[in-house]
């Protein structure tokens, strides 16, 4: 049973906090202070509750994910976790990530972490049905990430990070309905896809890739933490990037994970530590 609750947790998708980080390099540079205890208490709350939503939404699925190849192993679907446990556990897991976030001494941060959850809650039970509001949901999920990342190092976020963050993650979005309706899933199992073809995410998938590069390469010219002469240091990994996931989309029928792009798809994995490499050495600190 505690394999089954573990594997109810998904903690594997905690990479997806990935995006907490996002801000850390430019808000140093910029003379904010890392107060390292209160990011890891705020993030392992964070994760905690991740957690809890996983487990919310596999008891409110169970039925629909019987009929899924894949999903039909998970511990509810597959009955080795009743509905009640997993809904307890989810519990208890909100309980410790409430209890983690109050003791990192941001309330913003704790705020933040409450608006996910209020927000998923709304994805699993409504918002998933609608067509382009579920993308926008899961879009807003990965933007919660960013703010968090910056209510823990206690900085205001710039514009130029929310675009950027903004137009990745619902390209991101995009790309794991496209995996939905190309793997043959209809509206038995996922309702929004009766709003969706594939001309259409193809067309969407483009005009968001667009905005992440360029939003990406407009914030490169302007910001003021980068060493002038290596401000672009970073922007042909993120024109790389992109393109590379928008490829495994298209032509490899892939991306309905971020989590498993990373860990399956080495050409992700490394354009993200080229990506590092290059940032790192082109930010003033």
């Amino acid at each position: 049973m505690l394999v089954d609750l573990i594997k109810l947790s998904r903690p594997h998708h905690w990479l997806k906090n990935v995006f907490v980080l996002m801000p850390a390099p430019f808000a140093l540079a910029a003379g904010a202070q890392l107060d390292t205890t209160r990011f890891l208490l705020g993030l392992s709350g964070f994760c905690l509750t991740n957690s809890a939503v996983y487990a919310l939404n596999d008891a409110k699925d169970a039925e629909r994910d019987r009929l899924h190849d894949e999903k039909k192993h998970r511990p509810v679907a597959a009955g080795r976790i009743s509905i009640p446990m997993a809904v307890g556990w989810a519990i208890a897991l909100i309980g410790g990530s409430a209890a983690l976030g109050w003791s990192s001494g941001s309330l913003e941060a704790l705020a933040i972490t409450g608006v996910y959850l209020a927000t998923n809650l709304f994805y699993t039970f409504i918002g998933k049905n609608i067509p382009l509001v579920d993308v926008f949901l899961l879009s807003s999920f990965f933007l919660l990430r960013v703010l968090l990342g910056c209510a823990l190092l206690a900085v205001v976020p710039s514009n130029w990070l929310l675009v950027c963050s903004g137009a990745l993650a619902l390209f991101m979005g995009l790309t794991k309905r496209r995996s939905d309706l190309i793997k043959g899933l209809d509206e038995s199992h996922r309702p929004s896809l009766t709003g969706y073809n594939a001309a259409f995410l193809d067309q969407a998938m483009g005009i968001t890739a667009t905005m992440t590069v360029v939003a990406y390469a407009l914030w490169s010219m302007e910001a003021k933490v980068l060493i002038p002469g290596r401000e672009f240091a970073g922007l042909p990994f993120v024109v790389f990037g992109v393109l590379d996931y928008l490829r495994i989309a298209i032509v490899q029928r892939g991306g309905s994970s971020p989590v498993d792009m990373l860990l399956k798809q080495p050409t992700i994995l490394l354009t993200g530590v080229g990506y590092l490499a290059a940032t790192l050495w082109s930010i003033d600190f």
